[in-house]
């Protein structure tokens, strides 16, 4: 997380919020031999509490996590971009790199592997209901017996959240036309929207 103040002050209900939509992160926990790291989808629940999630048996931090709850992150990264010093129309500026980024600090803990078909349904049942009006995929589609044997490779895990931290690093530390003057440069459309309309600060 940046430590500048000015980054850091949106509201743990929108972060959660763009955590939740976006789907996807980076999962870590501590290791003798280092941090593991993996790549991961999720579902996060209405109240901002519990992460859903799965992965492979043979994933170290499967291992790791397999029969006690062990401290994790989970890293959710949002649009980013270099801005030239150019673009803010006022002097002596230097180089930077705007970004959103929220971390979920909490406890990952395994799930009983009878309830991995169901967490398998809801994850993509959420990802799905984005496709609209795509008719959703099913587990139902499957061969019977092959969705039990693909199961089999992967097991179920719940991270308990007990902090929420967000960066949203748009240049709110500027003059409001040096912020829009970088925004209107910046390549990608949906870091240049939020850097025109930065969230709120919280309360």
């Amino acid at each position: 997380m940046h430590p500048n103040p000015a980054f850091r002050r949106t509201a743990r209900d929108r972060n959660l919020a763009f955590a939740r939509d976006r789907g996807f992160g980076i999962l870590a926990v501590n290791a003798p031999d280092g941090p593991l790291i993996s790549h991961i989808p999720f579902l996060l629940d209405d109240a901002g509490t519990e992460v859903e999630l799965h992965l492979v048996r043979s994933n170290p931090i499967a291992v790791a996590a397999a029969t006690d709850p062990v401290p994790a992150v989970l890293a959710v990264s949002g649009p980013d971009g270099y801005i030239s010093p150019d673009w803010y129309g006022v002097p002596d500026q230097v180089p930077t790199w705007n970004y959103v980024a929220v971390h979920l600090r909490g406890h990952l803990e395994p799930v009983d592997p009878a309830d991995m078909h169901a967490t398998l349904d809801r994850l993509s049942a959420a990802f799905e209901a984005r496709l609209a009006p795509k008719r959703p995929w099913t587990s139902a589609k499957m061969a019977p017996g092959t969705m039990d044997r693909m199961m089999r490779q992967i097991l179920p895990f719940r991270l308990r959240i007990a902090s929420v931290d967000g960066t949203w690093k748009l240049n709110q530390n500027k003059p409001d036309a040096a912020r829009l003057g970088a925004a209107g440069a910046v390549a990608d459309p949906a870091l240049a929207a939020l850097m025109r309309d930065p969230p709120p600060v919280a309360d």
